[in-house]
Order: C-alpha cells, then structure tokens, then sequence
C-alpha cells in the first residue's frame, strides 16, 4: 500500500472515529432527562392532576430519547379511566399524552364501571356519575348483561318504568329492581312472554300499588306473584326453584 493510500485510511478511520464520537455526543446531549409532561384530551371525568400523578411513575427512570413510546402507551392505558392513549416527544424535553377517557354508561359488579361495549374498568379515586343503573353478572359477562338491560329499559319505559338494577346470576337466571325499590325476579327461560305477563299485570292493578310491592315474581307457567311490603312471602322465594 502506497504512502498517500496509508494516509487516505488513516484519515478515513480518523473521521469515523469522530463521527461515531460526535454522534455519541450528540445523542447524549439530546436524551436528556424528561422536564415536561402535557396531556391533552376532553376529559369530562378525571382531571389532569389525577392523571399526572398515575403518569408520572412510568416515566421515571427514563430519558427523552431512550424512552420506549410504544411501551409507555401500553403501560398508560392500564391507567384507570383511559381507554386510548397516544404518546409523542415534543422538543427538547417534554412528553406529550393525548388521551381519550372511557365513558361510563352503568355500574358493574360494585368495583368496576362498563363502557359502551360492556367491557368493565376500574374507577380508582374518581367518583363515578351518580345516575348510573347498578349491572352485575359472571365473569366476561358485561357485553350480554348490558345489551339486555338496554333492551329491557326500552321495553319497561312504555310502561313508566325504570331499571335501577339489574343482574344475571350464575346459573343463568334474572332479576331486576324497579326504580320504586321492587324486585323482578324473571329467571331463566321464557323470558319475553313473562315479561308480557308483567306488562299486562302492571296496567291492569299493579301500576296503581306500585310503592306497596316487594317483589314479582314471575317463573311460573301460567301467573304473576306478588309480595307486598309488610306481608309474608308469596310464592317461591328461592331463584333456585324458579327456570
């Protein structure tokens, strides 16, 4: 190798020694730490506060530039609230978060809350609406019991009524509270005509006696049982016995 190509290598392996080192420098100068963190988003039922203080843990530890985007937007959407989350770095130092916050639509199994497609979320601190129907049911049933309870309120509203509480038990059985305090007890099969007994049965007397009533029952073939505030049980009382 002639002198000038020795000096040519030596000056090529010079300029990418300092190359790397200068973008070495350069990337340490610009993962810096994070200084700044904005949310943005219509937020209706947490404030960005609560959310700052559920964010902020996942950030620490991490520098602007070395930060996993993708796994910071996973790990934020396990924040309580918050159904969708999009992550950006803003120059020089900052994090931004636009979020989109769940919408609650009724409560579900006492602890959580259920979105529109009946998926169940946490509410952590926040305290849900208060107007919200009480839905309760196993385990993955949310979807089911949701769809059921919007169909019942529109059957039931032709009537006055309105469900404050609904829920699917176990074994497959139903039962719902009236926004007067009685009880519905509609069991498992036949649904659609037990409930047309009820109707029938509302308009004809029991509309009028409606703050005197315990519960309906109506898992029985061919009637309506009723059980009046102050007076024993009429009928079974066990949803066990009734289909």
């Amino acid at each position: 190798m002639s002198d000038a190509a020795r000096r040519s290598l030596v000056g090529l392996m010079l300029f990418l020694v300092l190359l790397v080192a200068g973008g070495r420098a350069l990337w340490l100068w610009l993962d810096r730490p994070v200084e700044r963190v904005s949310i943005s988003g219509e937020l209706r039922h947490v404030s960005a506060g609560y959310l700052r203080e559920e964010l902020a843990p996942l950030i620490q530890g991490h520098t602007w530039l070395s930060v996993d985007l993708g796994e910071l937007r996973r790990a934020a959407r396990d924040v309580d609230w918050l159904a969708e989350v999009r992550v950006s770095r803003e120059w020089p130092d900052a994090l931004s978060f636009d979020l989109v916050e769940q919408v609650p639509v009724a409560r579900w199994n006492d602890d959580f809350l259920l979105n529109p497609e009946g998926e169940p979320f946490a509410f952590g601190p926040v305290s849900p609406p208060g107007d919200l129907a009480d839905l309760a049911g196993p385990t993955g049933s949310g979807p089911v019991v949701l769809t059921y309870y919007h169909d019942l309120s529109a059957r039931l509203d032709t009537l006055g009524l309105t469900i404050t509480q609904l829920r699917l038990e176990a074994r497959g059985a139903w039962r719902l509270q009236l926004d007067d305090g009685a009880w519905v007890m509609l069991g498992r099969n036949d649904r659609d005509a037990r409930l047309a007994r009820l109707s029938a049965a509302w308009q004809r007397q029991l509309g009028a006696q409606a703050s005197h009533i315990r519960y309906i029952d109506l898992r029985y073939p061919n009637g309506v049982a009723v059980a009046w505030h102050g007076e024993t049980d009429a009928g079974s009382d066990d949803e066990g016995q009734g289909s």
